[in-house]
């Protein structure tokens, strides 16, 4: 077994401002920190210091993690995170930027760049995603018309 003081962990002060169960939990453990949180450094000022020490990351898209595209109320399984991951590798074949495959039990919600919506609904790449995502266990699938949006998972918890 490894004895770590502190487990660090990477919340900023902008995931206040939006429902995270995570921060929860990592109030609740006595040996895990959250630095860039606790000195008030938003993502915007995090890239910028990331940009200035010539950081590779520092303009990397974000990635949360898979669990939060697991609808509440659903169990969040290995099965269901592998899911994910195949669904948002197959739409991202097709488009750049921000994608989310949304994991509504037997819905898949794809979110996408606003200007990427037509790109993947016309008919043959629409047909390859559908086909694709039934295949790994989806029975539907849609593309959320509001493209992607970060936190859209809690718009039914206001």
């Amino acid at each position: 077994m490894h004895h770590y003081n502190w487990v660090l962990e990477g919340s900023n002060a902008d995931d206040r401002s939006d429902y995270r169960p995570g921060i929860k939990a990592v109030e609740e453990l006595e040996m895990t920190r959250s630095p860039l949180l606790e000195v008030g450094l938003t993502k915007s000022e995090i890239r910028d210091v990331s940009r200035l020490w010539s950081l590779p990351t520092w303009d990397k898209l974000s990635a949360a993690c898979l669990s939060s595209r697991v609808a509440y109320g659903i169990p969040i399984t290995a099965e269901r995170l592998k899911q994910i991951e195949s669904a948002e590798e197959l739409v991202k074949k097709f488009c750049g930027g921000q994608v989310r495959v949304r994991h509504h039990g037997n819905l898949a919600r794809i979110e996408v760049a606003p200007e990427n919506i037509g790109l993947i609904t016309t008919p043959n790449i629409a047909g390859i995603i559908d086909q694709g995502l039934k295949e790994i266990g989806f029975t539907y699938v849609a593309v959320d018309l509001v493209g992607y949006r970060m936190g859209s998972m809690n718009a039914n918890l206001i």
